[in-house]
């Protein structure tokens, strides 16, 4: 199953004027006053690449996709079997019995096919807001990152389907990016923990 991200520009502007940039004669923006770029980007391949929770998901995902086509193929199966006892015990039926038979095998095939779009959509609805959960929580996490750091701008870099061709390596934030939501991913994790355990009775 493809999980499929949607990238998109993440600005954010820091509110102390101190770290304000200029653009110098020939174009070219200018660092701030720390030397920290004010624009930078992150490769988004490498981010869902390195992103636990990016990957805990898809594993969630793909492992309910895999149960639900197996579930769906027993049940096709078993249809299968049953058309194939009626063709052999048709001549052997009254009119009435065949047509009762068949009757109810449509009901149940178009019953399958109801379950199978059902399921299908389930899924990607389901994968759709994981991917905004996801989206949301880097959004806030480079939000608070930008306010930290100076960030004037957070681009967003994939390679064959970007606005960027160039840019120095010094403006590449994926890596501390990746770690500090794995951190907070573990962090995350570990208190849903706690909070699931039950306490033991003194």
């Amino acid at each position: 199953m493809g999980l499929a991200v949607a990238t998109a520009t993440l600005a954010a502007c820091k509110q102390d004027g101190e770290t304000a940039t200029a653009v110098t004669e020939t174009g070219a923006i200018q660092r701030t006053e720390a030397g920290v770029p004010d624009i930078v980007y992150v490769n988004s391949d490498s981010l869902l690449a390195n992103y636990e929770y990016f990957k805990d998901v898809r594993t969630r995902l793909q492992g309910k996709a895999e149960a639900k086509e197996k579930s769906l193929r027993s049940q096709a199966e078993s249809f299968q079997k049953e058309v194939q006892r009626f063709q052999q015990q048709a001549g052997g039926m009254t009119q009435q019995q065949a047509q009762a038979t068949e009757q109810r095998l449509m009901q149940k095939q178009q019953q399958l096919q109801a379950l199978q779009q059902s399921s299908g959509n389930e899924l990607m609805t389901e994968e759709s807001e994981e991917m905004k959960k996801i989206y949301d929580q880097v959004e806030a996490y480079l939000k608070k990152l930008s306010e930290d750091k100076g960030y004037k701008m957070v681009l967003t870099y994939q390679r064959g389907n970007s606005a960027i061709l160039y840019s120095d390596s010094t403006r590449d934030i994926t890596t501390e990016v990746v770690s500090g939501l794995n951190q907070e991913y573990e962090t995350e994790k570990a208190d849903t923990t706690k909070t699931k355990t039950p306490a033991k009775k003194k």
